[in-house]
């Protein structure tokens, strides 16, 4: 590149001073422009700063992929918990809790709901980028309840060796997106950055009874993830060259779904807490919400939803450095129960960029929410937990199963969204009583009028036919909800009530409808014959189903 004015008298200085002028931190003539004649001072660009039609992989440019790249929140909590509390009654929600967004009031029936999130490229495509990293900044407002209005992009960019024009597909992606959720971009904020990062301060309304925070889950919630859990992992993986192109394009879809649907459905069906979950990951951030809520909650590893090639990436230890720093800040509060493989935890911390909304739902209104959120496009949303009792944010990560083996089914394991605890002492089928809903087998040993067969004259035999239920209702070539719809045509068949109310409670906190449950009874009606028919027609009005 030919010497010019410009150059001569930027170097010149530089030279004078013996540093580089743009960045002192480097002599001049610096390396670049000895092995490329191009000097950055004086407006030169390097070949291939120009676009030339194909993105440069924006991955590769950074060293933290998406939400990975944060301050891991251990350091950032201690060095926040040094500050003074903000001391303000109109600050309805602020820094000392950690939740998603803060909340402020303006009026006796309105407040302003504000956040910020900035992050590192977490794919390679600058447009797909930009639509993320707007889908995750608005999901901070939707997972308090609120409405978003304006929105402010914050954006770190090297535009002395990056193209502009891909700043520009970036702020264009994120446009889209913002528009389409009805979101003024009112101004912005950049910065010469040597790394991309790009995201947005967003500010919303919501009334002040409408608040969702994540300090309010109760003993008896369940708990429903909207989203897939592995984006980190794949992100990481594709650094790397690891990652399969379906993963990428599976992650990179997910990413940029916005949580709006299922902010609705939070609202309409009486959400107790919620929390969105990005770069403290799952457990780091359903830490947050069970130490805020003074909760223990029970977490089922192997119902957690995952991304195409997680598992398998995980196992070959493919998970970044950030689910390390997660598991430093939350791992005093969890607990992993044996039978739950060392990868699937670090799934569990793996740091998510744009994640779903973790919902804690009153245990009757869960099945609805659930039905409510696949129709509204969450495809999947998925039980993945219940709240267990109180304490002070204690975590329980163990395998969702029919029944414990070990124990002679004096702690039956969680098998539905309607599950509820049992007594350590207690056996899974009381004498005399209700079987109470803990899985299929306490179904399925009782007598049709529900009292309880076995018992400890049963011996080896009753735990021998328990081993057998809790076999027969794993999932294998059927799933879990195809075996509950199956069941609740047998239960028709063979005429038994505590079977049936049992197994419907359990399909509606599935999701399945009133319409699928009556399907399923008139196949067994279809084997059982009349009495069958008369059976199911008593039972449908005590069941709620018309």
């Amino acid at each position: 590149m030919a010497a010019s004015a410009k150059r001569a008298r930027v170097m010149g200085r530089s030279k004078k001073l013996g540093h580089c002028i743009c960045d002192p931190r480097k002599p001049c003539p610096c390396e670049l422009f000895i092995a490329k004649n191009v000097c950055l001072c004086a407006g030169e660009r390097v070949e291939n700063a120009a676009p030339s039609g194909k993105p440069p992989a924006l991955t590769k440019l950074v060293k933290n992929a998406g939400c990975a790249s944060k301050i891991p929140p251990a350091e950032l909590a201690g060095i926040l918990s040094r500050l003074p509390q903000i001391e303000d009654s109109r600050v309805l929600v602020g820094t000392a809790t950690a939740d998603d967004a803060g909340v402020f009031r303006i009026s006796d029936d309105l407040c302003l709901v504000q956040t910020v999130d900035v992050f590192s490229p977490c794919v390679d495509d600058p447009y797909l980028f930009g639509r993320i990293a707007a889908c995750n900044s608005l999901s901070d407002i939707y997972a308090m309840g609120g409405m978003p209005l304006t929105a402010l992009s914050v954006i770190g960019f090297p535009i002395h060796s990056l193209s502009g024009e891909w700043m520009y597909r970036m702020l264009k992606g994120g446009q889209d997106v913002m528009t389409g959720a009805g979101v003024a971009i009112i101004g912005g904020h950049s910065i010469n950055d040597e790394e991309i990062k790009f995201g947005y301060a967003v500010t919303g309304v919501i009334r002040p009874d409408r608040i969702v925070t994540n300090a309010g889950a109760r003993p008896g919630d369940v708990l429903i993830l909207t989203k897939k859990i592995g984006t980190g992992i794949i992100s990481f993986a594709a650094q790397m060259g690891r990652a399969s192109t379906e993963a990428i394009r599976e992650i990179g879809e997910s990413m940029a779904t916005l949580n709006r649907a299922a902010a609705g459905v939070m609202l309409e069906c009486g959400a107790t807490a919620c929390t969105d979950v990005t770069g403290f990951g799952l457990l780091g951030h359903l830490f947050q919400l069970a130490r805020e809520s003074k909760v223990s909650v029970d977490l089922w590893a192997n119902a957690v939803p995952t991304f195409s090639g997680v598992e398998e990436l995980a196992r070959q230890g493919a998970v970044s450095g950030a689910a390390e720093r997660n598991r430093e800040y939350a791992s005093h509060a969890v607990a992993v129960a044996e039978g739950v493989p060392e990868w699937a935890v670090g799934v569990l911390y793996d740091a998510q960029t744009s994640g779903g909304l973790l919902i804690a739902f009153p245990e009757d209104r869960a099945g609805e929410a659930l039905a409510k959120l696949r129709a509204a496009g969450c495809g999947a949303a998925t039980v993945v937990g219940r709240v267990a009792g109180t304490s002070e944010g204690r975590i329980t990560v163990k395998n969702k199963e029919e029944c414990s083996q070990t124990s002679g089914c004096s702690r039956a394991k969680e098998d539905a969204a309607t599950a509820q605890p049992a007594d350590s002492g207690k056996p899974c089928c009381s004498g005399g009583q209700q079987p109470e809903r803990n899985n299929a087998i306490e179904c399925c040993s009782a007598s049709a009028d529900g009292s309880a067969v076995g018992g400890a004259a049963a011996g080896n035999a009753e735990a021998a036919f328990r081993q057998f239920m809790g076999k027969a209702f794993s999932p294998g070539a059927l799933d879990v909800l195809q075996k509950e719809i199956t069941t609740i045509a047998l239960s028709v068949a063979v005429q038994c009530e505590p079977c049936l109310t049992i197994h419907v409670e359990k399909a509606r906190g599935m999701g399945v409808s009133d319409a699928e449950i009556t399907e399923a009874a008139w196949m067994g009606v279809a084997f059982g014959g009349c009495k069958a028919m008369m059976f199911w027609g008593s039972m449908a009005g005590k069941l709620g189903i018309s």
